[in-house]
């Protein structure tokens, strides 16, 4: 801190004082480039460079309520009212991929990779090689649907490598993406891809283990305010507010119980200590989903343009069916149309159908129709469906080989059996493809040279004219394909010599196929996201401060930051150290109208997450936390954590309650030099624990610290960037500050 004799020196130089259009609520610096996200209050996501520089904007078209970076600054998610999360490309903005994991609004999200980095190449598996591209071309795309323009499927424009580069990229390490949604339920995404877990806070035993006998609690009305994946992926901090209340109280005093602002500890060692098995079936299955989306959108797009060709048929021919009803007659338009082949005299219906509505040009105008769309529907299979469906068999086969693996992979869910059933529904959908080929060929062929070859035109009409033998393949439909009994035979004796067990596989249908495989798939996937959950499982919690009893079932938003730093008095090089690696730091707002005794301070905590291991060493370190009163006239709109032992604090200077001056100004405070207080943990839930500190709290004077006065009021949020040593305040007045906060930092380059 400052004494009086040091030198004063305005600190965090004003690089920028720009106007907004639009009230920012939402702000994240990208981890490694210049870029700013912003979410305005019409939830247009803006992007801008460090120089204010605009590079896009998009509009969801739902209101946008949580956003976070990838760790690599790639990729940006999304969390939306409706519980959908979306991630969209750092250099244009498009969508690459929506994930529905919840139902309610997505309130907070954090994207972690891991961050224990082992030299020995030795025991560091996780670098996983894909040897799908050793054996095929790149993954094929989604087809687009005839007149839509790109982007309009919702999933990728077929155009664009941005979604293979970033697949690519996402796999070189490996990464967690956590959301956390206002219904407490908290969902956990390998490569923000493939769902791997969902707990619910209010269905968590929660311990108390520094009880003198064992007792649990549980949170109820409970709303998740921020979590914070830890680097080393062991543990989850959770911050929220609800009641917490003893298991064993009977029902007329649960009423009773602490209602405030707690911090509960999870344990997700489990994504630490199985990452590589993790790693491994997360890169085969997500690319799995990848692939079924191509065949999804493949049959969509053959369906349509089939039926579009059909019905130019049908509008050609119908016509001749009224003629015959409207001219007495009782037979069919085969009959009429053989009649005339065997010599016999034109009728009255047909020569009025040939004459005035189909003529030699509707003939080949229905022929160059349906055979045009034949070849549509072949180009469709031998570019997107039947390399997605070969390269699906490829990868299940790879995860075959893994579950059989059964010491590693057995832990995490991946069941031999489950996958041995979706290994063979993906080798039927290759059969059924080439079957639906051959019946395909068969149709364009007839259809083509109908008009030209007497034989072949009573061949088109005895079987076709009234049939359509593709559309069932492309539907799914209750009326089963008879397949000839010789055949069914045949598939009934490949059984003993390592067949398809599941003989009925012909009398279904392309569509029907790809459902069962679908489902097979969705049934073989979730064993492990129900294994990861059964083993994500709190540890501690920490109540910090009540609350009024009115904010039940209302989130309660205060300024909360939870960071992990480095703790240089250790090495990490094995499992045994892992969990001690990194040191986590809480920071929040105590509102003012808490119902404790220590309002309008700011808390800060740290070892939360070692407090529990290291309680039955005498030396190791505990929790510590402590508490800073506001200076007078001031309250804290925003707080984040910056460096390692920084906290910088956003303040409004008030005249009353309720009214701000126009000032405000910005504080880092030093961490190390802050008077931290160990808190004694006791097994007794209902004690506030920062309780204990309010005869100890540090008040904050002006005079003594790093401030910068700003001339507005501001507002949340405050977006920090460590790695580049800004910040950017947002004023209430829709204007947009970016400071420097190093003083010694060189000017921050623009120019990527």
């Amino acid at each position: 801190m400052e004494t009086d004799e040091t030198p004063r020196v305005l600190p965090f130089q004003l690089q920028f004082d720009k106007p907004v259009a639009s009230q920012i609520k939402i702000a994240e610096w990208n981890p490694e480039k210049d870029l700013l996200a912003m979410v305005t209050e019409d939830s247009k996501i803006l992007l801008h460079r460090f120089n204010w520089q605009r590079l896009w904007t998009i509009f969801p078209g739902r209101c946008i309520t949580s956003l976070c970076w990838r760790p690599d600054g790639k990729a940006i998610a999304v969390g939306l009212e409706d519980g959908t999360i979306s991630l969209h490309d750092v250099e244009n903005g498009k969508l690459l991929r929506s994930l529905k994991s919840h139902t309610v609004a997505v309130v907070s999200l954090n994207w972690e990779e891991d961050g224990q980095v082992i030299k020995d190449d030795s025991v560091n598996n996780s670098t996983y090689e894909d040897r799908t591209s050793r054996f095929f071309p790149p993954a094929p795309r989604v087809p687009r649907m005839p007149g839509l323009a790109p982007g309009d499927t919702g999933f990728m424009d077929d155009s664009d490598d941005s979604f293979r580069e970033l697949s690519n990229s996402s796999y070189q390490r490996f990464n967690i993406l956590c959301s956390g949604d206002k219904d407490g339920s908290i969902c956990f995404s390998i490569f923000g891809i493939f769902p791997i877990g969902k707990i619910n806070i209010h269905n968590l035993s929660i311990p108390t283990p520094y009880a003198t006998e064992p007792a649990t609690c549980r949170l109820s009305h409970a709303s998740i305010s921020k979590i914070a994946l830890s680097k080393d992926l062991c543990h989850l901090i959770v911050m929220c507010s609800g009641e917490l209340n003893h298991d064993e109280v009977e029902s007329a005093e649960r009423q009773l119980g602490m209602h405030g602002c707690h911090c509960l500890l999870l344990d997700t060692s489990i994504f630490w200590k199985r990452k590589n098995e993790l790693h491994q079936v997360a890169q085969q299955a997500s690319n799995i989903e990848d692939l079924i989306e191509v065949i999804r959108a493949s049959l969509s797009v053959m369906s349509k343009q089939w039926s579009d060709a059909m019905h130019t048929f049908r509008e050609k021919f119908d016509s001749l069916s009224s003629l015959i009803i409207d001219h007495g007659l009782d037979s069919s338009p085969q009959e009429e149309f053989l009649s005339l082949l065997g010599g016999a005299r034109t009728s009255p219906p047909v020569h009025q159908f040939l004459v005035n509505s189909l003529g030699e040009p509707g003939v080949k105008r229905v022929s160059k129709v349906v055979c045009g769309a034949g070849k549509e529907l072949q180009h469709v299979v031998l570019d997107h469906l039947q390399p997605a469906a070969e390269i699906i068999g490829f990868r299940m086969g790879e995860l075959r080989g893994l579950s059989r693996w059964r010491t590693r992979f057995q832990g995490i869910g991946l069941d031999e059996t489950l996958i041995n059933n979706a290994t063979e529904k993906s080798g039927i959908l290759l059969v059924q493809v080439e079957r639906f080929m051959r019946v395909l060929s068969s149709v364009v062929q007839q259809t083509y040279i109908f008009a030209f070859d007497s034989e072949l035109v009573v061949i088109f009409l005895k079987f076709l004219y009234d049939q359509d033998p593709v559309k069932p393949f492309l539907e799914l439909s209750e009326v089963d394909i008879e397949p000839d009994m010789e055949t069914l035979q045949r598939v009934k004796e490949l059984v003993h010599f390592g067949g398809f067990s599941d003989c009925d596989f012909l009398r279904r249908t392309l569509a029907e196929e790809f459902k069962q495989m679908e489902s097979s798939f969705k049934e073989a996937f979730l064993m492990p996201f129900t294994t990861i959950s059964m083993k994500m499982l709190c540890k501690d919690v920490l109540p910090l401060f009540a609350l009024p009893t009115s904010s039940a079932s209302v989130s309660v938003l205060v300024p909360i930051s939870v960071t992990y730093y480095k703790d240089a008095s250790t090495s990490v090089s094995s499992y045994q150290t892992h969990e001690h690696g990194f040191i986590d730091y809480i920071s929040f707002q105590i509102p003012g109208d808490s119902s404790s005794n220590i309002a309008n301070c700011v808390g800060i905590s740290r070892r939360f997450m070692h407090s529990l291991s290291n309680s039955s060493t005498e030396e190791s370190a505990s929790l510590e936390a402590v508490l800073l009163s506001v200076p007078d006239g001031y309250h804290c709109v925003d707080l984040s954590l910056y460096k390692e032992g920084q906290i910088v604090l956003l303040l409004n200077k008030t005249t009353s309650a309720s009214e701000c001056s126009g000032e405000s100004c910005m504080m880092i405070v030093q961490a190390d030099d802050l008077p931290f207080v160990s808190i004694p943990r006791s097994g007794c839930t209902n004690t506030w624990n920062l309780d204990q500190l309010k005869d100890s709290v540090m008040h904050l004077r002006l005079e003594n610290e790093k401030v910068r006065n700003i001339p507005h009021s501001v507002v949340a949020p405050l977006a920090v960037s460590a790695s580049r040593g800004v910040a950017c305040v947002f004023a209430a007045r829709k204007r947009a500050l970016v400071y420097i906060l190093d003083e010694d930092e060189d000017d921050v380059s623009d120019s990527e």
